[in-house]
């Protein structure tokens, strides 16, 4: 039985993922310090769970002992934090992926897969966005994924960087799920607010797209853990690792989400404002990379991830 560790798998996605590779057959161990995450959440996922922080040496390097590959989820990943706190971020995100990288290094564990981000290439000049497209981001969080990327590839590791697009839902059996405070991420938010009765509020319906709204491309947090199985399976075949994204290679509109939200929650009224500053009019993946070196393409729709995001939120996590 092939043992790993997952970082920060107390989260959102880290904790979806470890379940998955514990369904997988794997022995899984859980490093976190609980700062965003939730030992519910571990508790859940059936891997065992070590409460400690990414920037201690000592304690990375005991969580890495007798493990063979590692999925590196610890971070902070909010936008606006990372403005208003950067040092802060790259303490914890690119300091975290160098303490990580040194100890794996001294175990002789050359094996990971890395939770990157879109956020790494910025306003594209092309789109679909492919990996050879610029990397370019426009905030601290975006650089500090990206810095992290580097600094794991230096250090001679073998590294599959999957940068996410957008995450979204929840585990269709409602055990694991989006658990942030305050959240940020759209679909939560637009739920949240539709259970409230309050109005949704678009920025912007002048875009040149084909409703006006800008488009995002959206993937189910279940087609996450998949490709980061798939990901781990081909490291251990011998991949030697590169860059991949994660989306739909599709993409949806701000109104095509709030009628899948519409869809669940019941109607909502809609108020226009103008748009914001830095809001690029479309941001989609071209998952070709994901199909033909992973095998991998998503299953779920936005129906699916509106519908499992929805019956979660009425559910209510155990916070």
């Amino acid at each position: 039985m092939t043992h790993v560790l997952v970082t920060g798998g107390a989260g959102y996605i880290g904790s979806v993922c470890a379940r998955a590779l514990c369904r997988s057959g794997y022995r899984v161990r859980i490093l976190d310090d609980l700062s965003t995450g939730h030992a519910w959440a571990a508790q859940r996922t059936g891997a065992e769970l070590r409460v400690g922080s990414m920037t201690d040496p000592e304690a990375v390097a005991n969580a890495l002992r007798g493990v063979e590959a590692v999925l590196h989820f610890a971070g902070h990943s909010q936008v606006g934090e990372s403005v208003r706190r950067p040092d802060f971020y790259r303490a914890q995100n690119v300091g975290g992926a160098e303490v990580l990288a040194e100890a794996m290094s001294a175990l002789d564990i050359d094996k990971i897969v890395f939770s990157s981000s879109a956020a790494v290439y910025g306003e594209p000049e092309t789109v679909p966005i492919p990996e050879t497209a610029r990397t370019h981001p426009i905030n601290p969080y975006g650089q500090t994924k990206l810095d992290a990327e580097e600094r794991l590839t230096s250090a001679g590791l073998r590294v599959a960087a999957l940068r996410y697009f957008n995450a979204a839902g929840a585990a269709s059996d409602l055990q694991l799920g989006e658990a942030h405070d305050p959240e940020t991420h759209l679909i939560p938010r637009l739920l949240a607010q539709a259970a409230a009765g309050l109005p949704f509020t678009v920025f912007g319906s002048d875009y040149p797209t084909p409703d006006g709204t800008c488009v995002r491309d959206y993937i189910h947090v279940e087609d996450l853990a998949t490709a980061h199985v798939a990901a781990l399976e081909a490291l251990l075949n011998g991949w030697t690792g590169e860059a991949i994204n994660l989306g739909s290679g599709g993409g949806h509109s701000v109104l095509q989400v709030l009628e899948a939200v519409r869809a669940v929650a019941g109607d909502s009224p809609i108020t226009l404002q103008p748009r914001r500053a830095g809001d690029p009019p479309s941001l989609v993946a071209d998952t070709t990379r994901a199909r033909r070196v992973l095998g991998w393409t998503p299953t779920h729709s936005l129906s699916d991830m509106v519908g499992d995001a929805w019956r979660w939120h009425q559910s209510g996590p155990p916070l």
